[in-house]
């Protein structure tokens, strides 16, 4: 890889974090905790596209139990008035009656988990809860968010890796990397 292919126009990636071996870790961990809580209950994980997907896939091979997979896309919304998070693909099949577990890459503020609490919630499943790769509980604005399952608490710092990307590159690092902002406008940390 050349030097230019680890920089962007709002950052360039730094040194490892988290090793694929330490991630492949924990996740195996999460998969025999999900399993043992789920148990008999044939659970539907519902991922947010993109960051979500390499974690969604791995956490899905690490679960020793029936489950279905199911994904949703959300986009920033910003208006005149206000700003906020817009569901451009709801899940396909039915949830109702299910017990629904939400896999998020990052929880940060817990606004985007709450937003997708409300509206699966919508679906009338029997439970809904969520597993997180990585969390920030100090940067909560929301506290009322069913996360049950946390990979890694880590830093108030931008990540590479993992499926995790900013201006859309770096998601295929099988490590997770620091990210170093150059100049990062809101709209692009809002996007990583």
């Amino acid at each position: 890889m050349q030097p230019s292919d680890l920089r962007s126009e709002h950052g360039e990636v730094g040194g490892v974090y988290l090793t694929r071996a330490q991630i492949a870790a924990r996740v195996a961990e999460l998969g025999s905790e999900i399993a043992r809580d789920y148990a008999g209950l044939d659970p539907v994980l519902v991922a947010p596209l993109k960051s979500s997907v390499v974690f969604l896939a791995d956490l899905t091979r690490a679960l020793p139990i029936p489950h279905t997979l199911d994904l949703v896309e959300l986009a920033p919304y910003v208006g005149e008035q206000s700003s906020g998070i817009r569901l451009l693909k709801d899940v396909d099949a039915s949830i109702a009656g299910r017990h629904v577990l939400i896999v998020e890459d990052v929880v940060d503020t817990g606004l985007t988990l709450n937003f997708l609490v409300r509206t699966l919630g919508l679906h009338g499943p029997e439970t809904l809860h969520a597993v997180t790769l990585l969390d920030r509980p100090y940067r909560r604005l929301v506290d009322d968010i069913p996360l049950r399952y946390t990979g890694f608490t880590v830093p108030d710092e931008l990540f590479a890796g993992y499926g995790l990307g900013l201006d859309e590159r770096w998601r295929a690092f099988p490590d997770l990397h620091h990210v170093v902002p150059l100049e990062l406008p809101r709209a692009a940390i809002e996007a990583a």
